[in-house]
């Protein structure tokens, strides 16, 4: 596999250069019909303008790179709103936890971050990892200093004391050393641990209002963070212009966060009947995550992570996730692509399209998630999200039609981010 990665420097020298490209089927604006032989002209790292027809490259601009796409199917880049891109879970991850400094977090994350571009996907929202390490990467892509999808990252958590996002599963004096400053007691100390979020670098506050299936513990999925808890996360984040997920699988934390104004519940393992209702009457996004119910029980075999507690979770949590996406997607609730990847293994992002349209999404519903919804959720419409004149230049290929077969979305042949050909199959 042969691949091209451009430099910083190389963008800077040629930020004004046209950029030509010949599209053999072009799906500009998921949601709308797909359209056969465009060009679009890039200028720096903008889209300057999709036209009909092939146009020859040197009518726009002598000097013009041009990328021959005419027998490819190219569509906007990917968007991921939920992973976690320090860390990949396997049999070794509780002694990682000892070993793995702040730094070797960050580099490995770089790793993992080359791999999801290289799968075609140009933005994720991070949802939880160790705030400097994270924050770093994020600022390393964004100075090109190393090949990655655009980050929004959460750092760590909000929650509660002994719940889903505090520590666990290792003896006092490590629960004394590593726990975060963003666990909270009440709604002032959750006030307190948002605005220290925020303070130290958070694009989104993540929340985890229920429990969460790979905590050690047999706490369960369901509340962990009161209502007066959640109202306070959520008017303090708001106050600072700083939207908020919840990490929520049991049907009371959904409806609670929801009844609170959260942005987004991701996983939404349980949701019922309320919920579809107050997704509804809010406008809120489901991020169903459903890679981890398909990939979650092949994995548990002979892996000491899995302790009886978190494998009973998984069980539960992987049934009625699959049931319960389905009912969404027939509510017609919103729905953003998000995937838990660094709980499933990194670069395999595109994996969770066959799953959602298993569950019953079409095509077309599971890319428009993973574009123009996911570029609705956070707030970036006016650059991401689609192949038009103005917008930032991301853009992939696949060798057919994934309206026709959505797992050729595991196979991206090229991807683009910023106007930059940053890899080729």
């Amino acid at each position: 596999m042969a691949l091209s990665l451009v430099t910083t420097v190389a963008f800077a020298q040629s930020d004004e250069r046209a950029t030509v490209i010949h599209a053999g089927t072009l799906l500009a604006v998921p949601g709308q019909a797909a359209a056969n032989n465009q060009t679009i002209v890039l200028q720096g790292n903008r889209i300057a303008r999709v036209t009909d027809g092939f146009i020859d490259p040197t009518d726009i601009d002598a000097a013009a790179t041009f990328i021959d796409l005419s027998d490819k199917f190219v569509l906007p880049g990917l968007m991921d709103m939920h992973v976690h891109l320090l860390g990949e879970l396997g049999p070794n991850s509780r002694m990682e936890a000892l070993t793995m400094t702040t730094s070797m977090d960050a580099l490995r994350g770089a790793q993992y971050a080359r791999r999801t571009l290289q799968a075609g996907f140009t933005t994720v929202r991070d949802l939880g990892g160790e705030p400097e390490a994270i924050y770093a990467l994020r600022a390393a892509v964004n100075e090109g200093w190393v090949p990655g999808p655009r980050i929004i990252a959460a750092g760590s958590a909000i929650a509660a004391t002994g719940g889903h996002g505090d520590v666990d599963g290792v003896k006092a004096e490590l629960l004394e050393i590593w726990t975060p400053e963003t666990i909270c007691d009440g709604p002032y100390d959750c006030r307190r641990a948002t605005r220290h979020a925020v303070k130290y670098g958070a694009d989104w506050i993540k929340v985890t209002a229920t429990g969460g299936v790979l905590s050690d513990t047999a706490t369960g999925t369901d509340q962990q963070m009161t209502n007066d808890e959640l109202l306070e996360i959520m008017d303090t984040a708001h106050g600072l212009g700083v939207k908020v997920a919840a990490h929520a699988h049991g049907t009371d934390g959904i409806n609670s966060a929801l009844r609170a104004g959260i942005d987004s519940i991701d996983h939404g393992s349980f949701l019922d009947n309320e919920s579809i209702k107050l997704f509804k009457e809010t406008g809120a996004y489901l991020v169903p995550t459903l890679l981890p119910s398909y990939k979650i029980p092949e994995q548990m075999e002979n892996n000491p992570f899995f302790t009886d507690a978190i494998r009973e979770k998984a069980n539960a949590a992987s049934a009625a996730a699959k049931v319960n996406f389905s009912k969404a997607v027939r509510a017609n609730v919103k729905i953003a692509f998000g995937t838990d990847t660094g709980v499933t293994l990194h670069g395999e992002n595109a994996d969770e399209f066959a799953y959602m349209v298993e569950n019953g999404m079409t095509p077309m519903q599971a890319i428009y998630a993973a574009t123009v919804a996911a570029a609705d959720l956070i707030e970036k419409t006016e650059t991401l999200g689609s192949i038009e004149p103005g917008k930032l230049a991301d853009i992939i290929a696949v060798d057919e039609s994934p309206l026709d077969n959505i797992s050729i979305l595991e196979s991206v042949t090229i991807v683009i981010k910023d106007g930059v050909l940053e890899y080729r199959r």
